[in-house]
């Protein structure tokens, strides 16, 4: 069993999947269109994921779609800070989605518990010891370039081993400033700088980032390259995610990070079940 030391909390991550539900407090995000980007909509809609079995909530204030143009700390910090304060007496684990260190502070001192940063904590020199001072978890995704370039013309020579690389890479370089390797969790970026191809082949080959012995994130929900595989819009991606979840489980994620919790988890259990069933069908 892997273990994730989010501040006081010391997840266990075995053959259980967790879910992290995706909470957007932003007026342009392509997956809800802005439904919760009032800071009482989101924290409601946080209340809901959490009665339909989310392990996490991951609270966001900045999109970081493809073509997203950067959001002022002081505005990111309006949209989130309500939310997180309101969902922090609920007892759940509280995760915060930013690249800023400030934000990432004032999340963490109102009741968060981890950093989830798209920029494996590059983007903000001040980050890394911001989480560190804090113990919170943390959340290192591969990126290549920025929400608003990172689509233009994702290249690579072996994407699995390129991602596996830079994350190991990341792992080794935080630890070696300070953080504890049990606080620490990847993700290998699904949609950021990569294309279709590069998405399956990344899905296909989870177990060498399950191989780097931290908690594997994945979030595919409903993203672009389900709707190309299935020639489906934004609204009609559910069960296109739903398979991408169930393969991610059975090939090493831990946690998935999801817009539809009780599908998700239902999928996630059913495929977990058959993969312990298998024996040695999945590794993390």
């Amino acid at each position: 069993m892997l273990l994730w030391q989010c501040r006081d909390r010391r997840i266990g991550l075995g053959t259980k999947p967790l879910v992290m539900g995706i909470v957007n407090v932003t007026p342009d995000s392509f997956s809800d269109g802005g439904r919760h980007a009032r800071a009482d909509a989101a924290a409601r809609h946080g209340m809901e994921m959490l009665k339909a079995g989310a392990d996490i909530l991951d609270i966001g204030g900045e999109s970081t779609r493809p073509g997203a143009a950067p959001v002022d700390g002081r505005e990111e910090l309006a949209r989130v800070m309500p939310v997180v304060e309101a969902l922090a007496g609920s007892g759940a684990v509280l995760s915060i989605d930013t690249t800023k260190a400030s934000v990432a502070r004032a999340a963490l001192e109102a009741g968060a518990h981890i950093v989830n940063d798209v920029s494996a904590m590059t983007a903000d020199p001040a980050m890394a010891g911001v989480a560190r001072d804090a113990g919170a978890g943390v959340v290192l995704m591969h990126m290549q370039g920025s929400p608003r370039t990172m689509q233009v013309a994702p290249s690579y020579g072996d994407v699995v081993a390129e991602v596996a690389s830079y994350l190991a890479g990341r792992l080794r370089d935080l630890a070696a400033a300070g953080m504890p390797v049990e606080a620490m969790a990847v993700d290998p970026g699904i949609g950021f700088g990569k294309t279709t191809a590069h998405n399956l082949s990344l899905l296909a080959g989870l177990r060498a980032l399950a191989q780097l012995g931290r908690p594997v994130v994945i979030g595919c929900s409903r993203k672009r390259f389900i709707g190309e595989v299935t020639g489906r819009p934004v609204e009609g991606r559910m069960a296109g995610s739903l398979g991408a979840a169930a393969a991610a489980v059975l090939l090493g994620a831990n946690v998935l990070r999801v817009h539809d919790v009780a599908e998700s988890r239902d999928a996630a259990l059913v495929a977990a079940a058959v993969a312990e069933a298998g024996g040695s069908l999945r590794v993390g």
